[in-house]
């Protein structure tokens, strides 16, 4: 297993060409949205998604597929960006696919139904009924199979992006596949993960993947945000990489970091783009 823990210190962008090209609201449109029953949740959600701008003049060519948690949130802003970066040269094309509830009011406590597994414990101070299951189940046993019926997906290249309980949700996502011997997911991020959650419950994902290690390469990118709270972010995130740190896992390849003067919501876009580049880059992104 390979395994980094760094400090990352943002830099300036120098100039890049073709940077008039931006400016073109048709380079930024989103290819569909719909609405999506699942029957493992019992709910419907808001599916955003974003083809890369060369998939209709490409025909024979399969691109990798990142979903998105949060997608209300983060999607408008993912979506544009990912495409300037693509359009400059930064990443390669890929499928960017958001998942919301189309509903800011009533997105809190739902994502706190499907984000979390198990169900919480009284110390945990919250009602989370311990949902992460069925929401699992959703994705890949219905919406993952439902996009690539329709889509050309790179299926050895599908990432997941999450930040806070998304964040948890992404790394349950590894456990679970690591317990039914199964690689969905290639590339995990993992941004601000509540790993306080049910007495540190994620504490065991490296002993389940030590169990099973996985046979293909996969990529788990870990982030915090400098001015988080040590104790229930940046301390456990620590604890969680050294237990990594005393296993020996063939084909993981881990990557922690904490982004100076960046507080708990700044990291989500940040590690979503930057662990983007990482897994589809041409080149390595330090």
């Amino acid at each position: 297993m390979k395994k980094n823990i760094v400090i990352f210190l943002m830099l300036s962008f120098s100039p890049l060409s073709g940077i008039a090209q931006l400016d073109q609201p048709e380079n930024y449109a989103i290819s569909q949205t719909f609405k999506f029953y699942s029957t493992a949740v019992k709910d419907t959600f808001t599916i955003s998604i974003q083809k890369p701008k060369e998939y209709s003049t490409e025909p024979n060519r399969h691109y990798p597929i990142a979903l998105l948690l949060d997608g209300d949130f983060y999607f408008p802003t993912m979506a544009p960006l990912t495409r300037q970066y693509e359009m400059t040269g930064l990443l390669l094309p890929i499928i960017l696919v958001g998942i919301g509830y189309n509903d800011f009011q009533k997105m809190d406590s739902l994502r706190v139904r499907d984000f979390l597994y198990p169900k919480a414990m009284e110390s945990d101070e919250i009602n989370a009924p311990g949902g992460g299951l069925n929401f699992y189940r959703f994705i890949t046993e219905e919406l993952l199979p439902h996009l690539e019926a329709d889509l050309r997906v790179d299926t050895t290249q599908r990432t997941l992006l999450g930040h806070s309980f998304g964040g948890y949700f992404a790394l349950y996502t590894l456990l679970q596949q690591a317990q039914e011997r199964q690689m969905v997911f290639a590339n995990i991020v993992s941004a601000s993960p509540t790993l306080w959650y049910n007495d540190f419950y994620l504490y065991q994902l490296s002993e389940r993947l030590a169990s099973n290690s996985p046979k293909d390469k996969l990529n788990v990118i870990i982030s915090a945000g400098g001015l988080e709270n040590d104790e229930w972010t940046t301390v456990p995130i620590q604890k969680l990489t050294v237990l990594f740190n005393n296993r020996t896992i063939p084909n993981l390849y881990l990557n922690a970091f904490i982004y100076n003067f960046l507080d708990h919501m700044d990291t989500g876009q940040l590690s979503f783009i930057k662990g983007l580049q990482r897994f589809y880059s041409p080149t390595i992104i330090q």
